[in-house]
């Protein structure tokens, strides 16, 4: 199975030079995501609805390369303020509550745009059984 990337549509794949996710075999690999509604290329202020948009980006970029939530092995966060950490894990416990993926948070000084909270970043493996 030949390589396959996804995008988004967003134009600042094309301007920084990467895909939402690559298909290869049977795992995917999902681009750091942050919380932006691409109909709209807006982001809200607060991290639970940015983490919501995160997931729902992910899912669909997982979903347009034959992936399911459910195939997700590994997950990285990046938040940038620590007192949003239990309002993110919330919706965590909501999108991963029986898939439980391994995961690492990290807190950090920021990320590309100061209105980003987070940014989440995935690799699913295809089930087979």
């Amino acid at each position: 199975m030949p390589r396959r990337l996804i995008s988004t549509g967003s134009p600042f794949e094309k301007t920084a030079g990467y895909s939402r996710a690559v298909i290869d075999g049977d795992f995917a690999f999902v681009a750091g995501t942050t919380g932006y509604d691409y109909t709209t290329m807006v982001i809200p202020a607060d991290i639970t609805s940015q983490a919501r948009n995160c997931f729902g980006n992910i899912e669909a970029a997982l979903k347009e390369g034959g992936f399911a939530m459910a195939d997700i092995v590994r997950a990285t966060y990046y938040i940038t303020d620590i007192a949003d950490a239990d309002a993110f894990f919330a919706v965590c416990g909501e999108v991963f509550g029986e898939i439980r993926p391994a995961t690492t948070l990290l807190v950090v000084a920021g990320l590309y745009k100061p209105e980003m909270k987070i940014e989440i970043e995935v690799t699913a493996k295809r089930r087979t059984a």
